[in-house]
């Protein structure tokens, strides 16, 4: 097979390796890429990840036999409906499909007519009525943006003013979702959605908290790994059973079948588990601690075939640029990579090259994942990986993991 990948960061490392070594995948050429995607086969530079009818003539013209798209922002802009379009084969939800993830109100109203658990919300485009509504309510107070806002469009705070002023920024740019405030512990579960049904993934848990202790800004993500002990059992069946079936029957129920990875954040409540948030494709950085423990061929899972898992565990550090997440400052020089131990896997999140020396070119720079026989193992093995890997300002949380 040859399969076109669309996307450029960790997650879609951590993709464009799992399908890279799948006996079936002969070349593998990655949209726009990134230098570790690079070592994998092709990289076509110049054409943004959002120009979907570029993408789509380019798997045309490259006889691809399969797409496999990463990121929200070009499932959000209808890539699989313009290769789909073409008669070319693709994995992801159709632009309408994608809107679970693109439109917080839409999918909290279908999520509302499917009958699943979910917090209540309300919805603003004035910033006269969100404030209101906000001086009538409690904290703590979650704001979050409408649309696609890249891992920072959402707010938690005690402070009633923060919230408000928050609300009134993110007016400028469209609707807002002001929603209760879910207490209890978060895991993301993952369902593969294909012709033959859907199936979960293993589940993962990430810490989207810029600084140890859960302190700090909202990033898109500063660690994960997997397994998740602490879970209750049979939480990812309970999912399928009460989340993500009744969801998908909602969707094609309305026209909009969705085939592709389904993200569902859930907030582990006294009442029981309630989803925080869909996205339409795998996280990152969850995907980089989940890809690591699935034994089976993804290809095949992509075409319906059950996933199939390790005994090991996966442990993902994020190192990330001086300023993440409000102004990441490119163009430092990475030094150690070299230096990683070989049972530690490295993906590139943002990064480029420059003759022969690596750059930050990205707020969230490089993925360290540890393996080993449990997750204490794998996460001293990542650990092990970041004290050999610096650049001026990197940052990275020191507690992924510690208390899995």
């Amino acid at each position: 097979m040859r399969i076109l990948l669309v996307g450029n960061g960790g997650r879609e490392h951590a993709l464009g390796w799992k399908l890279a070594s799948s006996p079936r995948v002969d070349d593998l050429i990655s949209l726009p890429g990134n230098p570790g995607l690079g070592t994998l086969g092709a990289v076509v530079e110049g054409i943004p990840a959002t120009d979907v009818g570029a993408i789509a003539a380019m798997a045309r013209v490259q006889a691809v036999d399969l797409v496999v798209v990463g990121p929200e922002a070009p499932l959000a802009a209808g890539v699989v409906d313009a290769v789909s379009a073409l008669g070319i084969p693709v994995f992801g939800p159709t632009r309408a499909a994608a809107r679970l993830e693109s439109s917080k109100n839409f999918a909290k109203e279908v999520m509302t007519r499917a009958g699943v658990a979910t917090a209540a919300s309300e919805s603003f485009t004035e910033p006269g009525r969100a404030r209101e509504y906000l001086a009538r309510r409690e904290g703590p107070f979650v704001v979050k943006a409408d649309g696609l806002a890249a891992g920072k469009g959402v707010l938690v705070t005690d402070n009633r003013e923060e919230a408000a002023s928050w609300a009134e920024q993110w007016l400028d740019v469209g609707p807002i979702v002001v929603e209760e405030f879910l207490d209890g512990p978060e895991v993301s579960v993952f369902a593969v959605c294909t012709d033959r049904g859907a199936m979960p993934l293993e589940p993962a848990r990430d810490y989207k908290r810029l600084l140890d202790g859960d302190l700090g800004p909202n990033t898109g993500g500063m660690g994960s790994y997997s397994p998740v002990s602490s879970l209750p059992d049979g939480l990812a069946d309970d999912v399928m059973r009460a989340v993500v079936d009744p969801t998908l029957g909602q969707m094609e129920e309305e026209g909009s079948r969705f085939r592709g990875f389904l993200y569902v954040g859930l907030a582990l409540t006294a009442e029981g588990p309630k989803v925080l948030e869909f996205n339409v494709r795998l996280g990152d950085p969850e995907t980089q601690a989940i890809l690591p423990r699935m034994a089976g061929d993804l290809v095949d899972v992509i075409e319906g075939a059950a996933p199939e898992w390790t005994r090991e565990a996966a442990v993902n550090v994020v190192l990330a640029a001086e300023g993440y997440p409000d102004s990441p400052i490119k163009g430092a020089s990475i030094r150690g990579i070299d230096g990683v131990p070989d049972d530690v896997l490295v993906f590139h999140a943002g990064t480029r090259l420059e003759g022969r020396q690596l750059l930050v070119d990205g707020g969230r720079v490089l993925d360290l994942v540890g393996i080993g026989n449990s997750v204490g193992e794998a996460r001293d093995r990542a650990y092990e990986a970041v004290a050999a890997v610096g650049w001026p300002g990197m940052q990275h949380r020191a507690d992924i993991a510690a208390q899995s």
